[in-house]
């Protein structure tokens, strides 16, 4: 299985070589578990609007900025932008509920993968649409020695978020490799599609509450239920990486 994904994905992007130097990770829903409390916080926070609004759909919008989610349901309900103001004012209000809520747990075996990725002597940088500094607080207890200020992409560093190709775009110049020379570790189906539109190898981890379809759909290169089931396929997609 891992063989042929790879080379699907050479005769994809017409590259000539495979040869990973770097995993582009996202956080919310890779390393944290951190989805249901985000998708409570924008549920509650659109219902206060009178926005027709369900769980479910905050994890399509996953990896979307805070700004860029804002605008998609304004103009969905209002048929207008919101304005710069509503903008802070309504994102401090669902981050000043997601920071009192409890901690978001750690992923199983998502510390046990990233140290699979290091000992495989890859670069480990974070992408991620999240602009929750509470998260970015726990990195370093979490995941001690994993991640630094240069090995990070957040909301605040980009113009256009998930979807886009954007952020990891700007995660593969932190990590000084090109498209071929990465791989993408991601569960939702924006950071899917942003993954596959900067034309690197991209993993779904489906942790969230929607369908595996949406995430092959979204153009995945492989799809795991778990971080635990990832951690365990790693040596196996290393060896076919290699060959």
């Amino acid at each position: 299985m891992f063989e042929q994904a790879k080379y699907q994905y050479l005769k994809q992007t017409a590259s000539s070589s495979f040869q990973p130097k770097a995993a582009l990770i996202d956080m919310d829903g890779v390393l944290f578990d951190s989805m249901p409390h985000h998708a409570y916080c924008w549920t509650k926070l659109f219902r206060s609007l009178g926005f027709s609004f369900e769980e479910k759909e905050a994890y399509m919008h996953e990896g979307r900025t805070g700004k860029a989610t804002l605008e998609i349901l304004y103009r969905r309900e209002l048929q207008r932008d919101p304005s710069d103001e509503e903008v802070k004012e309504l994102y401090g209000r669902k981050a000043e509920m997601f920071d009192n809520m409890p901690a978001a747990p750690i992923m199983k075996d998502a510390d046990a993968l990233l140290d699979c990725i290091r000992d495989a002597g890859m670069q480990r940088i974070l992408v991620t649409g999240s602009g929750q500094t509470k998260l970015f607080d726990r990195l370093n207890e979490a995941f001690p020695g994993h991640f630094n200020e240069n090995s990070m992409v957040t909301a605040f560093d980009v113009k256009q978020g998930k979807p886009f190709p954007e952020p990891y775009l700007m995660g593969l110049k932190k990590a000084g490799v090109a498209a071929n020379e990465a791989i993408v570790i991601e569960n939702a189906p924006l950071g899917v599609q942003a993954g596959r539109a900067a034309g690197i190898f991209t993993i779904a981890v489906n942790t969230g509450l929607l369908e595996d379809e949406v995430l092959l759909d979204a153009g995945c290169n492989l799809l795991f239920h778990n971080m635990s089931e990832l951690k365990a396929a790693w040596p196996e997609i290393i060896k076919a990486i290699q060959l």
